[in-house]
């Protein structure tokens, strides 16, 4: 537990946001808190399963891994209202669970079956789950950014009191679509959190190493509140996007979040763990005392709040739950070959030809 507050401290946020002698478990509940806690252990067992299906040949194309991250999908995305947006970039597994998505229609997805949450012809970067209003994973970083903004507009031209989150990585923010869409939210007052997980490498890259400011930086030329939060400590990270979701939803404009976070993974599934770009001391390390599953086990066991037989009890739910997921998506058929030409801009007419707005091409 204390670890993981000093990495926290490390990482830069500010103390002035924390009151060391405040119970980290107030104003939650304990079923509160044991959800939290479920969540992040499905979460990280559906990732396990996933990382085991890709190496076995089940799952194909790319595929990029959240553990180690669960606190920020959990304790971000959880004070959302059902019928608030979300809309993501390609490490997206765990935030569509967050989301409510049913854990089989992901693994169908990831399997690209005609049962998964895209008709199997998204895969794990291009989960979507409309209505849920989960509008997708997108594969162009940043490229989801700009649709958020969309998104916000829209919720101000209908008058609802609807909030759009927008989750990227740290290497989106030196792309220009975000910095437009920033610009924009910013003139028309969007109701949008721009969230920002920064997991301290794009790709292999270290965020310093590209970009001459920090990431909680990036949204004041725009004059757009920002904010930090330790991504891996989920009660934290609650709270935090509690308040802001508050805010933004009684009309408070758009806000900009840095959830400071770490992979224990690589970039992806063609990425070893640790790679040539960091040690395998530095990820060892991570696991150890910054895992957010732990932080918050620990705290709910120093409660007594769970014992380790109710955590054993609940571990073995959430596998067999992620279990079926796999039998489901195993057992479901493919996509039909006709599917080629659904959602499509282009379809074949009667002749053969391919045609566009009733014109042949």
């Amino acid at each position: 537990m204390e670890s993981g507050m000093a990495r926290a401290n490390m990482s830069g946020i500010p103390d002035h946001q924390k009151d060391p002698t405040d119970d980290p478990l107030k104003g939650f509940s304990d079923s509160e808190l044991l959800e939290l806690l479920r969540k992040m252990l499905l979460f990280r067992r559906f990732e396990e399963k996933a990382e085991e299906s890709y190496a076995i040949g089940k799952i194909g194309g790319f595929c990029h891994l959240h553990i180690g991250q669960e606190g920020s999908a959990a304790g971000s995305i959880t004070p959302l209202r059902s019928d608030d947006y979300l809309v993501t970039a390609y490490r997206e597994h765990t935030q569509a669970l967050a989301r409510g998505v049913d854990p089989s229609a992901v693994m169908a997805e990831l399997y690209g079956k005609a049962s998964g949450s895209s008709s199997g012809k998204g895969g794990s970067m291009h989960i979507f789950a409309v209505d849920q209003a989960f509008m997708g994973g997108h594969g162009i970083v940043g490229g989801q950014v700009p649709l958020a903004a969309g998104m916000g507009w829209a919720i101000k031209y209908r008058g609802e009191d609807r909030v759009a989150m927008c989750f990227m990585g740290e290497a989106a923010v030196n792309q220009g679509a975000f910095h437009e869409a920033l610009n924009m939210a910013a003139i028309w007052q969007l109701p949008v959190i721009f969230v920002v997980e920064n997991n301290e490498y794009g790709m292999g890259t270290a965020f310093g190493r590209v970009s001459a400011t920090k990431v909680e930086e990036r949204s004041a030329a725009y004059q757009i509140p920002a904010s930090v939060v330790n991504g891996q400590e989920v009660l934290e990270t609650y709270r935090h996007f509690e308040r802001l979701v508050k805010e933004v939803r009684e009309g408070g404009g758009p806000r900009f979040v840095e959830v400071r976070t770490y992979r224990f993974r690589g970039h992806s599934m063609s990425d070893p763990v640790s790679g040539t770009y960091r040690s395998k001391a530095e990820v060892s390390d991570q696991t150890e005392t910054n895992d957010p599953i732990k932080i918050l086990r620990d705290r709910l066991f120093a409660a007594d709040v769970l014992s380790q037989e109710a955590l054993e009890i609940m571990d073995q739910e959430v596998r067999s739950q992620v279990d079926e997921a796999v039998e489901f998506a195993d057992a479901a058929p493919v996509p039909d070959s006709s599917e080629l030409y659904t959602n499509v801009y282009s379809q074949i007419n009667e002749h053969g030809r391919l045609f566009f707005d009733g014109r042949d091409r």
